[in-house]
């Protein structure tokens, strides 16, 4: 009898059935919920199946041949296991050999993630995916993430509309634990906790979740400005697995304690996360109602200067998409609603800083919400300067690319005991030696357009706050 496996995609969660599991539907889909890949199996007449090439990833079709109709690789279809094995299936740990039990989202030993999670024999699947790191030309296989139109399903824990699904944080002088399904931080971090002073640096970046073009060497780059400017916390949005595991790798991680545990980070396609180098009271994160791009409030209370708290908060409000056939699908309406919502939650808070990719749009969306006592860092303390963190003219990354200078990255502010005393935006330079190419139609024309690489299509923003 053949076996069917029915999987399912991570973004919107629709059924996948196949005779055979792509290696690029694995690799398009990193982090396939475990439940979803338990084989179904059912009475079926035999077939022949076709067959997804290691080098290339062609899925060739049922045939006699065993080469590859595209790169002319050898075929080695990776065997379903056997019901009848006796010993539990196991992956090695890419990084140090590691042989993990089957169940095992991340290794036991270094807790490196499983690369991919499936049905496949783990040493052909592995091999798999070492050729794939090493053939340069696999890399097309990743796209941007798109929209999707179906709702996000949430877990259990973070399904309620009104409360927020906290996650728990114990703080001591040095070190924080969180609940047993999250990951533990590790100990011996320096703690600014009840202590005064002079300054607090908070970073806000949308890393850009676009993967095919040179994504190690854009995300070491805000690495690099991660150190360089040493942020007390930092507002991520489009974070996506694997960029979750490049950072998670990096010599600076260490310095922070994370709002989204590995589980959680693997589960997704993409992410808002805050990193805090002081000890967290509480992390927690609350669905916006009207979402359908599963949008989300991240928040990290803790306690600064004598006693005095800070709610450190981020977001990446709705994001317009305007598409075929009436390009109107702008989601001004959710934007503001989501704005207003934000600042509801957190007035409640005596100190607050809010910051990430707003997404706004002042001609289209209006003034920003601002209520009592709320103010935008920027407009405050530059209130000359344009401010454009997302600028397809001076990121010359998005040269050919049609014209789009927004403000779209914001810190709103609201503080009793605090206040900012500057902000500066990041990341405008392009990485030395990195370049890329893209087609452009010039009158009838395709040119290729030799352009440089920045860490993102956005710029970064950088607040520092004070004491009173």
């Amino acid at each position: 009898m053949k076996r069917v496996p029915l999987l399912h995609c991570i973004s919107c969660f629709s059924s996948i059935s196949s005779s055979l599991i792509s290696v690029r539907f694995l690799l398009l889909n990193p982090r396939t919920p475990k439940q979803s890949l338990i084989p179904v199996f059912y009475n079926s007449i035999p077939i022949k199946m076709s067959w997804a090439c290691k080098k290339c990833t062609f899925v060739n079709p049922p045939s006699q041949k065993s080469q590859c109709e595209i790169c002319s690789s050898s075929s080695s279809p990776p065997p379903l296991p056997s019901s009848s094995s006796s010993s539990p299936p196991k992956w090695s740990c890419k990084a140090c050999t590691f042989l993990n039990p089957f169940k095992n989202s991340a290794c036991e030993v270094c807790d490196t993630r499983c690369p991919v999670l499936s049905l496949s024999n783990v040493d052909d699947l592995n091999d798999t995916l070492q050729d794939a790191e090493n053939d340069a030309s696999v890399g097309s296989v990743f796209f941007p993430l798109r929209h999707c139109k179906r709702k996000a399903t949430y877990d259990d824990d973070s399904a309620e509309p009104a409360p927020f699904r906290d996650v728990k944080a114990k703080a001591s002088n040095d070190s924080i634990h969180l609940s047993s399904d999250d990951e533990l931080v590790p100990e011996g971090k320096n703690a600014a906790s009840g202590k005064d002073f002079t300054t607090l640096k908070i970073l806000s970046y949308n890393v850009w979740f676009r993967e095919d073009l040179e994504l190690n060497k854009r995300m070491k780059a805000i690495g690099d400005l991660v150190q360089l400017h040493s942020p007390d916390f930092i507002c991520l949005q489009e974070v996506t697995p694997n960029i979750f595991d490049i950072f998670k790798q990096s010599s600076w991680w260490n310095a922070y304690r994370c709002s989204v545990s590995s589980d959680k980070a693997y589960s997704r396609p993409y992410f808002c996360m805050l990193l805090s180098k002081l000890p967290v009271k509480s992390f927690s994160s609350k669905p916006f109602s009207n979402s359908i791009m599963g949008r989300e409030l991240c928040i990290a209370e803790v306690e600064v200067a004598g006693g005095k708290s800070l709610v450190v908060a981020t977001s990446h409000l709705e994001s317009p998409c305007p598409a075929p056939p009436k390009w109107d699908q702008m989601y001004s309406k959710e934007r503001v609603q989501q704005a207003n919502e934000a600042l509801s939650l957190l007035k409640k808070y005596p100190n607050v800083i809010f910051g990430g990719d707003m997404n706004w749009d002042d001609k289209l969306d209006g003034e920003y919400p601002l209520q009592n006592e709320w103010i935008d860092a920027w407009s405050e303390l530059r209130p000359k300067e344009i401010g454009w963190t997302y600028d397809t003219k001076s990121n010359q990354m998005l040269s050919g690319n049609r014209t789009l200078q927004k403000r779209l990255d914001r810190f709103i502010c609201r503080f009793h005991d605090l206040m900012i005393t500057s902000i500066d935006m990041i990341g405008k330079d392009a990485i030395p030696g990195v370049i890329y190419t893209k087609e452009k139609k010039v009158r009838k024309e395709i040119k290729q357009l030799v352009l440089p690489v920045l860490p993102s299509d956005h710029y970064g923003l950088l607040l520092t706050i004070s004491n009173k």
